[in-house]
């Protein structure tokens, strides 16, 4: 009674707006999780000229609508949840009252509500519809089941169907979409040919959690449970299922998308509450599939779809926690795979394995697999512009003899393994065949059906994602941090329910647990090491059986650049600080264990050269991107168990590998370097000598020494290896807090052809070693950032332009960007023509000549100025490194664009120079476009009125 009474009063408010607002009204019901379709999250996007299209309309508190229509008549519906709770604690005669009031309606308002409900607007008997107005219940799509004996049991859901609407057709009407039910106060009960109808007519749930209630303390908690058949194949249209969570997440929000980097202004009852509706027992987006078999790959492709359609960070790390926590309750082993599946990875880094497949041969498995021929899949992609949906269209028109089996996670996980791991002779073809294979079987649970690829990003196309996964960009948004923070959640939801506890984790344990897992996996980044001891020994024991260890690389610790000496001062003030020369080199971390210790170490024996080069013991080089680098330097290799003294067993060492003038014995220039080549080289053949220049130690003999101090740190490092003139040294360093020392020092640095200085804190827990951090606790000075902006800055080529003149057989410039991982987008952030000599024009123009791409690519961010298009477009692979005088807001590039707030201009940078290429980088390791906005802010005017305006200098806040 209490239930009807409030669906009365709130259907009373719809039924209250003017007779002009007939066109509108479909577009914008939304009660308490009853949504129809044509409402696209929550936002009234009606086609009426004089509407207020975008008004958002499902805030249930207080429930409003205001139209102002072409016919002048304005009106405001209202309803308040509070009201009509009070209403059903009212007598019988006055809950009577309600419910009479609520039938009361106009006949052109009649005809209204039976355009939205989908009932037939001619020949209904008045008497009926006004029997409909008491109760709203909405068909089951699969057989209903007796609810439990503690099961309050409620038939409310969302209209869906294949028609856009969302009202289910039949023979071209709209069909009947409610049940009309008596009520004690009704005193009349539906024909026995109206309850048959009902009992045939299908709907899809909107399941609430149980727990949940709304905002108002005053409105009465509503308990639900979702019905549905084992055999149920629900719809996944994903614009059908941003329900009350995608609401929650948008109030979280605050209609932004959140960076990475910085935590959710949240309260924790919002981020409780938000947690509540995700939450995977009544509301996961895929039907179970049977308890124990490998999770279907068309599973993932529906939360991928969901998470393609928004841009807001909780609501997508919300869609992994669910999907991730059906993981695990239905087959856990397979919970590697989707993790990494969702990361667009097959492996860690540092295995080096990358499918790298090219357009052309991903356009011919299309071709191939789909019957198609090859000219009208480049038509397509011509059109398109997105492999992916050429393949969801190409799959949709295909039809087969043999229904091949659906898709699994693990099995696409292993199929694309295999793919990465072919080489050799006649190893394109292979790849052909086994991308062919997969395809195949995309798609096969949904029939092939038509897919409108303009509606809804091409949906949860199997094949589309499949593409998308070759050319390596799944462009969803979803950056590891939030993978990691959903499957955190995932983790502690899950062990907690295998507890027997039905409430849901606090936010407290959330964060616990998220804590743990980024602490573990930033000193031991390997989800294939992580992920199994987690399902074993649980998140919350992880730091006690995953530790860091030599043969698993970690990401390095890294500096923030400064502008001043005085800064660094200012910064360290009161505190013991260091200054090492910073050397112009690669940074590389060295693993090593000797041969008596191998046995305490079983990761080191699948990822450490085995006794190679004359090394005894195991030992690698390992970029700072976790690449294997040790076919590059066999020399070090080689020479290494010369620099470390017997009692050092075991180690992992960060340091800089720099080229070496042995005749001069001096620092030679990063770009002599960079000649070395990177694969198959011996060490007798090497011309360029390298010299090693140790600053750190991260694990000695068996121990993590990240959380001691630096001043701890260096003393271990300098007692386990020896100096070896012009093959290993220790950085030089000065500890003093004099300023004018320190200028010395960063002279001298110069004089001995390094960069500057870097300045770390020396004692105290914040000398720790935080790795894959950019920290505060190191600052870099370089000579040449004194007077600049205080950074150069590491970009990516994506466009070229003609040369003339002198040039004409050349590029003559370039257009760069910078990398958004939140979006994993390129955006282009400026033109550069200078700093180039002519031998570098030339390499350049061969090097580029051969990643010429006849259109930008879907994830490249930049103006649609025909003036701002360059002459030709190259793919996203090759890192610059760019000074620049100061930076500034332009119309005509994109960077930071979304964060500069609202002025349709991105960040650009002023009189870029061209300094060196970085071929130690990949493109996603380029400056963010975030670090170029705190590069922007941070530009000494702007600082100074910052300062002027706050009175606070927050350069060093965390």
């Amino acid at each position: 009674m209490k239930y009807t009474l409030i669906a009365a009063a709130l259907l009373s408010s719809v039924l209250a707006l003017p007779d002009c607002a007939e066109s509108c009204i479909t577009a914008v019901l939304k009660i308490d999780g009853l949504t129809c379709e044509n409402v696209r999250n929550g936002i009234h996007d009606c086609s009426h000229e004089s509407c207020p299209s975008g008004t958002d309309l499902t805030d249930l508190d207080s429930y409003a609508a205001s139209y102002q229509c072409a016919s002048g008549t304005s009106s405001t519906a209202s309803a308040s949840a509070t009201s009509a709770a009070s209403s059903a604690t009212g007598t019988s005669g006055s809950g009577s009252e309600s419910s009479t009031e609520a039938t009361v309606m106009a006949g052109g308002r009649q005809a209204t509500l039976a355009k939205f409900l989908g009932k037939p607007q001619n020949g209904t008997n008045t008497s009926t519809q006004q029997k409909s107005q008491s109760t709203l219940a909405f068909s089951p799509k699969s057989p209903k089941r007796k609810p439990a004996a503690n099961e309050v049991q409620e038939n409310a859901g969302t209209a869906t169907g294949d028609d856009d609407s969302g009202v289910e057709m039949n023979n071209g009407e709209p069909a009947d979409v409610t049940d009309v039910k008596s009520t004690p106060n009704s005193g009349s009960s539906p024909s026995s040919s109206d309850s048959e109808d009902s009992a045939k007519r299908k709907h899809s749930r909107v399941p609430v959690d149980d727990n949940e209630s709304d905002d108002s303390d005053d409105q009465p908690v509503v308990k639900r449970k979702r019905v549905a058949g084992p055999d149920q194949q629900r719809e996944k249209r994903p614009s059908s299922r941003l329900q009350k969570g995608d609401k929650m997440a948008r109030q979280v929000d605050e209609g932004d998308s959140a960076s990475e980097g910085d935590e959710p202004k949240v309260k924790k009852k919002q981020v409780a509450k938000l947690q509540a509706t995700v939450k995977n027992t009544d509301e996961d987006a895929y039907p179970d599939w049977k308890a124990g078999d490998p999770a279907p790959y068309a599973a993932l492709c529906t939360t991928f779809s969901l998470i393609e359609l928004t841009t807001k960070r909780l609501q997508i790390t919300a869609y992994c926690s669910a999907f991730l926590q059906q993981v695990l309750r239905l087959t856990p082993a397979d919970l590697l795979p989707t993790t990494q599946l969702m990361l667009n990875k097959l492996a860690a880094d540092y295995a080096g394995i990358e499918l790298g497949i090219g357009e052309s041969l991903i356009m011919k498995a299309i071709g191939e697999s789909s019957g198609r021929s090859l000219s009208a899949i480049k038509e397509d992609h011509k059109k398109i512009g997105d492999l992916g949906l050429v393949a969801a269209k190409s799959r949709s028109k295909q039809g087969q003899m043999f229904k091949p089996k659906a898709l699994t996670i693990r099995g696409v996980h292993q199929g694309l393994f295999e793919i990465a791991r072919m080489e050799g002779h006649g190893s394109q073809d292979q790849k052909v065949r086994a991308i062919n294979k997969l395809m195949a079987s995309a798609d096969v649970s949904s029939g092939h059906k038509t897919v409108d690829i303009t509606k809804d990003k091409g949906g949860p196309s199997e094949a589309k994602f499949l593409v998308r996964f070759l050319e390596g960009k799944l462009r969803l948004g979803l950056a590891e941090k939030t993978v990691i923070v959903a499957l955190a959640q995932a983790v502690v939801t899950h062990e907690l329910r295998q507890q027997g506890s039905n409430k849901l984790p606090s936010t407290d344990e959330l964060a616990r647990g998220e804590a743990a897992l980024k602490q573990v996996y930033s000193e031991l980044p390997s989800y294939e090491v992580i992920i199994p001891a987690m399902l074993e020994h649980g998140i919350f024991k992880l730091h006690e059986t995953c530790k860091l260890q030599p043969g698993v690389p970690l990401k390095p610790m890294l500096a923030r650049p400064t502008k001043s000496i005085t800064e660094v001062l200012d910064r360290f003030e009161g505190k013991d600080f260091t200054c090492e020369y910073k050397y112009d080199g690669e940074r590389a971390q060295i693993h090593y264990v000797a041969p008596e210790a191998m046995s305490d170490f079983p990761a080191a024996k699948d990822h450490l050269a085995k006794q190679a080069n004359g090394l005894l013991g195991l030992g690698s080089i390992f970029s700072r991107n976790s690449e294997d680098l040790s076919k590059k330097y066999p020399d070090i290799l080689e020479k290494l168990n010369s620099w470390i003294k017997p009692e050092t067993k075991s180690f992992v060492l960060d340091c800089e590998t720099v080229a070496w003038d042995a005749v001069n014995k001096k620092v030679l220039p990063f770009q002599q370097l960079m000649t070395r080549k990177r694969k198959d080289v011996k060490a007798s053949e090497v011309r360029i000598k390298v010299c090693v220049f140790a600053f750190d130690l991260l694990f000695y003999n068996s121990e993590p020494l990240v959380k001691k101090t630096l001043r701890e740190r260096r003393q271990i490092l300098h007692s386990a290896f020896n100096a070896v003139e012009g093959e290993f040294a220790f950085a030089q360093y000065g500890d003093t807090a004099d300023i004018e020392e320190i200028q010395t020092l960063l002279d001298e640095s110069v004089k001995a052809s390094c960069e500057g200085l870097m300045v770390k804190m020396l004692d105290t827990e914040e000398s720790g070693y935080e790795p894959s951090k950019r920290s505060r606790n190191w600052l870099k000075v370089k000579k040449d950032y004194l007077a600049g902006i205080g950074d150069s800055l590491d970009l990516v080529v994506v466009g070229g332009y003609h040369g003339k003149g002198k040039r004409t057989s050349w590029y003559g410039a370039f257009l760069l960007a910078a990398y958004n991982p939140d979006s994993q987008m390129f955006e282009t952030v400026c033109n550069i023509g200078t700093g180039f000599s002519e031998q570098v024009l030339g390499e350049l123009h061969t090097e580029l000549g051969e990643i010429v791409i006849d259109r930008p690519k879907p994830f490249y961010s930049h103006s649609s100025g025909k003036n701002d298009q360059p002459d030709v477009w190259f793919e996203p692979r090759y890192v610059w490194e760019v000074k620049t005088a100061d930076l500034t807001l332009s119309p005509r590039y994109r960077a930071a664009i979304d964060e500069v707030g609202g002025v349709g201009k991105g960040i650009s940078l002023r009189f870029p120079r061209f300094i060196r290429r970085r071929e130690d980088k990949k493109p996603e390791d380029a400056t963010s476009s975030r670090r170029i906005k705190e590069m922007y802010d941070n530009q000494e005017v702007l600082a100074a009125q910052k300062e002027a305006k706050t009175g606070v200098d927050d350069d060093f806040e965390y």
